[in-house]
């Protein structure tokens, strides 16, 4: 069986998801137009080790998902997701200029304040990186906890793993852009939302 979004070649490796890949396909089609898959070659589904425990990830243009996921709107949120990242690639310089920088350190030091005052602490110079790092990533992942930042983030984040590096900040928001509703995206980040707006109408 072959499956496409536009025109780009969507294939299962191995077993069938538990959901429905064209229902996936037709979804993401009605949801993204075919310019913001540029970067896009080609989109596996499966078992694959290219996920490294992920549910999904973008590498070589392609974007790999897993077959594990429960329903269409989780594999929408990892295409998506992953779609952010490919943009990256011909956006980066534009993407991430100093004033998204300064937008998201910012929200890093906001969130600083919140986690000690609840007793969490870590070395105030992770909160300093933009980059992923994997001990502030642990330290949010298995410190503080996900339920916990949750609570914490609303607000100041599109969702609490957009805390974890500026790159995840952007396609964190570019999902929620996309999956539930820009205004809000837009209130919690404008500049973040800004970005994601010159992006969509460059690529129109």
């Amino acid at each position: 069986m072959e499956y496409y979004i536009h025109n780009v070649p969507v294939f299962v490796m191995g077993d069938e998801p538990v959901c429905s890949v064209p229902e996936f396909c037709t979804d993401a089609e009605e949801l993204m137009a075919s310019s913001l898959l540029s970067g896009v070659d080609v989109v596996y589904i499966g078992d694959m080790r290219e996920l490294a425990g992920r549910n999904a990830t973008y590498a070589n243009a392609a974007i790999y998902m897993t077959n594990k996921e429960p329903t269409v709107e989780d594999m929408l949120e990892n295409f998506v997701h992953e779609v952010a990242h490919s943009l990256e690639e011909s956006y980066g310089s534009l993407i991430y200029t100093q004033d998204l920088i300064s937008e998201f350190k910012g929200k890093r030091e906001r969130l600083r304040v919140l986690l000690e005052s609840q007793g969490f602490y870590t070395s105030s110079h992770l909160y300093a990186f933009t980059e992923y790092n994997e001990i502030f990533d642990k330290f949010l992942a298995d410190e503080v906890g996900y339920p916990i930042l949750l609570n914490l983030t609303i607000g100041l984040f599109a969702s609490p793993y957009g805390a974890t590096s500026i790159q995840e900040y952007f396609a964190n928001g570019f999902e929620k852009y996309f999956l539930e509703d820009p205004r809000y995206v837009w209130s919690v980040s404008p500049v973040l939302y800004e970005k994601i707006e010159t992006v969509i109408h460059d690529e129109a």
